[in-house]
């Protein structure tokens, strides 16, 4: 096997391992920064809908406290306003989806389907949980959900969810006595969960990798044309004219030129002691002539 046969097998084995390990880094940390980047977007909207559920509570609320007397107004729980807010940011974005998903729910609109039952029964089985994220397959593609427990704190939310006899007159009017009671002061009767589309993130990082492996390939191509033309011009072409200078001198030729003894370096050295040799031979052959 030639010397640079041998060359290139350890060189593509040493860079097919770094390519691998350079392959499984980058598609690790490209996944991970793009369900981070999707985490972090869902949570800006988690974070938009409690901006919006406090405005309602302390300005929108008292706005309409008389009215409240005469119809129940929805527009006053702040439930209502964040899921109608982000209704209108699904027009646009389909999707998107916030919901405050509950067991028992006042507007049936509210109540939890099978997966959002398992993630509020995930809450109320560890008290100490304030956040869940996961991923579920959807029509369009993976979405990360992130959820947070809606836990009753203030106890004047019972006022509408405790009893009906509690309750205003018109909401009973509104949504009927059958939904919505029987909450209890620190239960969790819910969770706010946002659903963010996670599969155009993926694609993306997928993409970002491809790219990246692609200009790998061709940086490492790059890396054994050059290496092998160093080796070739300044070590095996080298060793090859002393090969043929050698197999000349052994056939009696000693007509050939001498090697270039300029710099330091191993090649250099080896030729100089070559050319010495060769002398050598030829004083010899002179002397034995010569007799």
């Amino acid at each position: 096997m030639r010397l640079l046969t041998k060359f290139n097998l350890i060189l593509i084995f040493v860079l097919g391992l770094g390519f691998a390990a350079l392959s499984w880094f980058t598609h690790t940390t490209l996944q991970a920064n793009a369900r981070k980047d999707v985490l972090a977007r869902a949570g800006l909207m988690m974070d938009s809908a409690g901006a919006i559920r406090g405005y309602t509570v302390d300005e929108i609320r008292p706005l309409l406290k008389l009215q409240m007397k005469r119809a129940f107004l929805p527009q006053t729980v702040p439930a209502y306003a964040a899921t109608q807010a982000f209704e209108q940011l699904q027009k646009g974005n389909p999707d998107y989806m916030y919901k405050e998903a509950t067991l028992n729910p006042t507007n049936p609109r509210d109540r939890a389907v099978d997966w959002e039952a398992d993630v509020i029964a995930l809450f109320r089985n560890h008290a100490d949980m304030d956040q869940f994220t996961g991923e579920r397959d959807t029509p369009s593609g993976r979405s990360q959900f992130l959820a947070r427990p809606i836990r009753i704190t203030n106890e004047g939310c019972l006022t509408c969810h405790s009893v009906p006899e509690a309750a205003p007159q018109t909401m009973i009017e509104k949504y009927g006595s059958a939904n919505g009671f029987g909450w209890q002061h620190n239960e969790v009767v819910g969770a706010q969960i946002v659903s963010v589309p996670l599969e155009v993130s993926i694609q993306e990082a997928e993409k970002a990798h491809a790219a990246f492996m692609i200009a790998l390939i061709a940086v490492f191509a790059s890396i054994v044309v050059l290496l092998n033309l160093f080796l070739y011009f300044l070590v095996v072409r080298p060793i090859r004219r002393m090969s043929d200078a050698a197999e000349a001198i052994s056939m009696g030729d000693l007509s050939g030129p001498e090697f270039r003894e300029s710099g330091s370096d191993e090649l250099s050295v080896l030729g100089g002691s070559f050319n010495r040799m060769r002398r050598s031979i030829q004083n010899a052959m002179q002397l034995i002539s010569e007799n």
